[in-house]
């Protein structure tokens, strides 16, 4: 993770500490959305993920405002994430950024074969990677 993290620091100008909450809703993200069998590989390939996704939270509403935001197609997907980021300070470039560094290790580490499907099964992730 500390590799991961010093690429996205310099890359985005991001102070260590929000950088690696950023990329634990990112990869908590993915671990939502994304294909299981892919997202388990990627996981594996970062060392520290599953700690960072633990530490980011991911502060969404739960209980039945949850329930009710998610049928009413609030509070979810690709967009949801961009406000979250956004809340955490993070511009829109610095977004972008931290997603193309993000998936370009996860390229590195586990390969096109987990990363394409990833990207594929998530709408409007593309833009960012």
């Amino acid at each position: 993770m500390e590799e991961l993290l010093a690429k996205i620091t310099a890359a985005t100008g991001l102070e260590p500490e929000l950088a690696q909450k950023a990329t634990g809703l990112i990869l908590g993200f993915l671990a939502k959305e994304g294909p299981k069998e892919q997202i388990d590989q990627l996981l594996a390939a970062i060392p520290g993920a599953q700690e960072a996704i633990a530490s980011a939270g991911d502060g969404a509403a739960g209980g039945m405002l949850g329930s009710l935001m998610g049928a009413f197609g609030a509070g979810g997907g690709i967009m949801a994430l961009g406000q979250k980021l956004m809340s955490e300070g993070l511009s829109m470039d610095q977004i972008k950024t931290l997603g193309r560094e993000l998936f370009a290790y996860g390229r590195e580490t586990a390969g096109e074969d987990v990363m394409g499907p990833i990207v594929g099964s998530i709408p409007g992730l593309s833009q960012f990677v």
